[in-house]
C-alpha cells in the first residue's frame, strides 16, 4: 500500500484475528492517554499483561479510542472489538483486520500524531521476534494464535520505505515457526520488488 492510498494484493487469505498487530495502535492510544512504561514491553516484548494493562487504563472507551487511531491512519472500516470472544485470549486481539486496511494503517502510521514512538519501538523488536520485515530492519509487528478449526495464522505488518506492508500465513498442518518461515519468504519476495521500484 502506498502512501497514496494504491493497493495491490495478493493470494486468496483476506481478512483474520489481529492477534498482537492490534498492539500498534493500542500503544499509540494508550500515549495519548498519557500512559508510557507498559507501551514499550507491549510492542517490544508482545506482553500480553502489558497489552491488557494499557486496555484497562483505557478504561470503557478503550476500543473507540484504538479505533480512532486507526481511522487517523487511513483504515476506514475496522472495527475494534471490544468483548472477549475467546475467554483465553485478549479482545482487542481478536479484532478482524483486514490485510488491505491494514496495510492503510500502516501507509498512514508516521502521520499520526503521537505515533512515532511507536514506530521506533516496532524498530527495535527483541531478537525473538524479529522475523519478516523486522529482520531486514524495517518497522514491523507480528500477531500470531490458533483459529478455532485446527488452524494457525501467523501475520506481521510494517513500514518499507513508504509503504504499508501487510503478510498472513493460515496453516493446518503447522504452527508459529512454519509460519514465521513463510512470512519471511513474503517479506523478501515483498520488498525484492518495493525496493527495485
Amino acid at each position: 500500500m502506498a502512501a497514496d492510498g494504491d493497493a495491490t494484493s495478493f493470494g486468496a487469505w483476506t481478512s483474520g484475528a489481529a492477534w498482537s498487530t492490534i498492539k500498534v495502535p493500542l500503544a499509540v492510544a494508550a500515549l495519548r492517554a498519557g500512559l508510557r512504561e507498559p507501551v514499550r514491553s507491549s510492542i517490544v516484548h508482545s506482553d500480553n499483561e502489558a497489552a491488557e494493562l494499557l486496555w484497562s487504563c483505557l478504561g470503557d472507551g478503550a476500543a473507540r479510542q484504538v479505533q480512532s487511531v486507526l481511522r487517523e491512519a487511513g483504515d476506514p472500516t475496522t472495527v475494534v472489538e471490544s468483548r472477549r470472544l475467546r475467554a483465553e485470549y485478549t479482545p482487542f486481539g481478536q479484532t478482524s483486520w483486514s490485510l488491505v486496511d491494514q496495510a492503510r494503517f500502516a501507509a498512514g502510521l508516521s502521520g499520526v500524531a503521537d505515533a512515532s514512538p511507536v514506530v521506533e519501538l516496532m524498530g527495535q523488536l527483541c531478537t525473538e521476534h524479529r522475523w519478516g520485515l523486522a529482520a531486514k530492519g524495517y518497522a514491523a509487528k507480528g500477531g500470531w494464535g490458533p483459529g478455532r478449526n485446527g488452524d494457525y495464522l501467523v501475520r506481521q505488518f510494517g513500514v518499507v520505505s513508504d509503504w504499508g506492508v501487510a503478510l498472513a500465513v493460515e496453516l493446518h498442518d503447522a504452527g508459529y515457526d512454519a509460519g514465521v518461515e513463510i512470512v519471511g519468504k513474503l517479506a523478501d519476495w515483498v520488498v525484492d520488488r518495493l525496493t527495485q521500484q
